[in-house]
């Protein structure tokens, strides 16, 4: 068990809401279709002037404000991206300049939308070695790189970020275990191919729409509901806890109608699964903290239960963190 603990959150989605109409005009698909598909009923998506680093900034205040914490006594700030602002240098550098933070190292984590769980292992080990106070903040700009032609990806994404101040002094959710897996050989299921050194964005690959996210979601969903719950009994067995001592299960906000599958193979019989995604679809990175901030803001989260936090996604990659709140 360690002694770094969440001292607050914090999350920010962009002001304009996007319909299910809207998302998926294009792609030539309603409400009704993608509502009994995913449950998502709309997003948000940003301002043509807004980039990752303003949501994240935007998160990381909220998340100051709610631990009493100022950006002077930040030690480290991560942000766990997969759309940064620019490929370098990192959103973390353009969020601690924006923050006022000047003592802060910044640095990003990109775990696709289990980045925010990788990220609060990364800063943990950090924390517990060196003490002081780590904002890790989760934050994805996905409407930038979606098809609007692409029925499968277009409708699910949203645009926001989450954020946490983590620290080894005061009263707080404890981290008491963590555990992080990636399946590499499945690397093409979920990917932007262009834009890096394997394919530069030039005219060709832009002509091909190598800018855009693909995704191949059946494997996608195969991938989760035959591995997560696996996983997830393997983590609790881990930490020395059973299915019925978690009393709350924040997900990666990717698809309603899949992560009820999941939460019923988990048996987690007296845990309440948290979801987001029908107000703004499935945010990334971001998804785990802002839902996390939401349910710490409603007053849902006792002291002394337990908060089982799993991402999953692109990489392929799952991880996961048991909180004591």
């Amino acid at each position: 068990m360690t002694d770094v603990r969440i001292l607050g959150t914090g999350a920010y989605v962009p002001d304009r809401v996007v319909s299910n109409d809207e998302a998926g005009a294009a792609a030539g698909v309603d409400d009704a279709w993608i509502t009994g598909k995913t449950q998502i009923r709309e997003r948000r998506w940003a301002a043509d002037g807004q980039a990752t680093s303003d949501l994240a900034a935007a998160a990381g205040r909220a998340a100051l404000e709610s631990a009493g914490i100022t950006p002077g006594q930040l030690s480290v700030i991560v942000v766990a991206t997969s759309t940064p602002d620019r490929p370098q240098p990192p959103t973390a550098a353009y969020v601690q300049h924006r923050l006022g933070a000047a003592g802060a190292a910044a640095f990003d984590v990109n775990a696709v939308c289990s980045g925010e769980v990788f990220a609060l292992t990364a800063v943990e080990g950090i924390l517990a070695r060196h003490g002081g106070h780590a904002l890790v903040i989760g934050a994805d700009l996905y409407s930038r790189i979606l098809n609007p032609l692409d029925r499968k990806t277009v409708v699910l994404f949203g645009d926001g970020a989450g954020a946490m101040v983590l620290g080894r002094t005061g009263h707080g959710a404890r981290v008491r275990h963590v555990a992080h897996h990636t399946f590499g050989e499945l690397t093409d299921l979920i990917q932007v191919p262009a834009g890096g050194s394997r394919l530069p964005l030039g005219q060709e690959a832009l002509q091909a729409g190598g800018q855009y996210f693909t995704m191949d979601g059946r494997a996608v969903r195969r991938f989760v509901e035959d591995r997560l719950p696996q996983l997830t009994k393997q983590f609790l067995h881990e930490a020395g806890v059973a299915p019925d001592d978690i009393s709350h299960f924040v997900p990666h906000q990717a698809n309603g109608v899949m992560l009820d599958t999941v939460f019923a193979e988990l048996a987690l019989s007296r845990a309440t699964m948290h979801l987001t995604l029908t107000r703004y679809g499935n945010t990334g990175a971001a998804s785990v903290p802002i839902t996390l901030d939401e349910a710490a803001r409603a007053g849902a989260l006792r002291p002394g239960e337990l908060v089982l936090l799993a991402g999953f996604g692109g990489g392929m990659a799952a991880g996961f963190a048991l909180l004591e709140w």
